[in-house]
């Protein structure tokens, strides 16, 4: 797909917004698109810029961002590629449309690849929401994420997430320097309006 003022193998929707803060990178979950989660920024921060790619990989008919094996089983070297791959889209999005350095806004696979983002191209984003999120590599990168806003919210009754898996992820990421917020909820892999209620409140935060 053609870009406003650059080519892109990511089919995506771009909407200009507020130049004086940063703008959210959009990153849906397995079987989703580029639409699946502009409803979700309306609400938690209707003013900022959005930049929200398709993923490229079609999983029996689901899109998603990388290759995985089986449920919870993913492919690492597919990981490390297409999280290299995003960021070179991010970084021209970032010229083409004249943005700064983005907030990613991930669910799910959409959260699993900007965490791989923030540990292999750490440059790439200022902060991220992680929604429903597993740490993408068995041994996380070394990486100092210097003080990077992270807001990391799970679910109590997530099937998918064990609860040892999501307390090694907030380990890695206060080893790792983040600015932690982190909130277990009373949910599961799906999201609810407390998930919406403290996105909106992290994000008036940030710039």
């Amino acid at each position: 797909m053609k870009g406003m003022k650059f080519d892109t193998p990511y089919i995506h929707v771009f909407k200009q917004g507020d130049a004086e803060k940063r703008p959210l990178l959009l990153l849906h979950g397995t079987g989703g698109n580029e639409h699946a989660l502009l409803d979700i920024a309306a609400a938690v921060s209707p003013d900022r810029s959005i930049i929200s790619p398709r993923g490229l990989v079609n999983e029996n008919g689901n899109l998603r961002f990388f290759r995985r094996f089986a449920e919870g089983q993913l492919d690492e070297d597919d990981v490390r590629f297409r999280s290299h791959e995003l960021s070179e889209f991010v970084a021209a999005a970032m010229t083409g449309y004249n943005l700064t350095s983005p907030i990613s806004l991930g669910y799910s696979n959409g959260a699993n690849v900007a965490l791989a983002m923030l540990f292999m191209q750490p440059d790439i984003l200022s902060g991220a929401v992680l929604l429903r999120s597993m740490a993408p590599f068995k041994v996380m990168p070394s990486v100092d994420l210097n003080q990077k806003p992270i807001l990391l919210l799970n679910g109590a009754q997530d099937q998918i997430l064990p609860l040892a898996a999501t307390n090694q992820l907030v380990s890695t990421l206060n080893i790792s320097n983040a600015k932690l917020t982190h909130q277990i909820l009373p949910s599961g892999h799906g999201l609810t309006q407390t998930d919406i209620t403290l996105t909106t409140k992290f994000l008036k935060e940030q710039n």
